[in-house]
């Protein structure tokens, strides 16, 4: 089944062109890691599934809805920037995010809190930034989505709690949902990631299933990466 599909998807800024001529589907029940070095398009990308951006030109469509109120209601955005009032207590967090979304499960971010042991009680502006980003996370993976689109989602958070986000991360969507995540830390993700999607300037440089770029190069994904793109 084609869960997200992209059909010449662009965006121009005036003259700049931040996303050209994107196509590309994504079946369920798939982790696909997006990667590009700064200013790739990236984000543009996710934004634009989301639905916070029009594009200039082409469509995208999730479960068959185009982008817009319909698809909206299948898709759970985490952005790559601190996006929850600072005066908020955590728990009013997961009451504003329950009052929204019909299918916010508020037992499961209290879970996800608990296990990290976050105090819900706490103002998000008195937490570290780390702390701050994972309560992101987890309001965003409390959703029972069908595409969640995590951008940059451990950049800011320690390396011993990473394990941990990544399990929180694959342990809370369904089978029949996929995730589509963009990121640097490449190392630390490529383990659970099913495909690869490699983007520069805008465009799709290839998307290809993990395992079989392992088995034609013989090289991790992080390796390839470097490469193709020279880091």
């Amino acid at each position: 089944m084609i869960l997200l599909e992209c059909k010449n998807l662009t965006k121009q800024y005036g003259f700049h062109t931040a996303l050209s001529h994107v196509s590309l589907q994504v079946g369920s029940g798939h982790i696909v890691g997006l990667l590009g070095p700064n200013g790739s398009g990236k984000t543009t990308l996710l934004k634009l599934i989301a639905g916070l951006l029009a594009p200039t030109a082409g469509m995208a469509y999730v479960m068959g809805e185009p982008i817009g109120i319909g698809s909206k209601r299948l898709v759970s955005y985490l952005p790559d920037h601190p996006c929850l009032g600072g005066h908020m207590r955590v728990q009013e967090a997961i009451h504003f995010f329950e009052d929204f979304y019909v299918d916010f499960s508020a037992d499961c971010a209290h879970d996800m809190l608990d296990k990290l042991d976050i105090d819900p009680c706490c103002r998000i502006k008195s937490l570290s930034k780390g702390t701050a980003e994972k309560v992101q996370l987890i309001l965003t993976m409390s959703r029972q989505a069908s595409l969640y689109l995590l951008d940059e989602p451990i950049a800011g958070v320690d390396p011993a709690a990473r394990d941990y986000i990544l399990r929180t991360i694959i342990s809370n969507y369904n089978e029949n949902a996929s995730i589509l995540i963009s990121t640097h830390l490449i190392s630390d993700i490529e383990n659970i990631l099913d495909e690869v999607i490699f983007i520069q300037h805008g465009s799709i440089r290839a998307h290809c299933p993990v395992d079989s770029i392992r088995q034609q190069e013989g090289k991790s994904i992080d390796s390839i990466f470097r490469e193709v793109f020279r880091c």
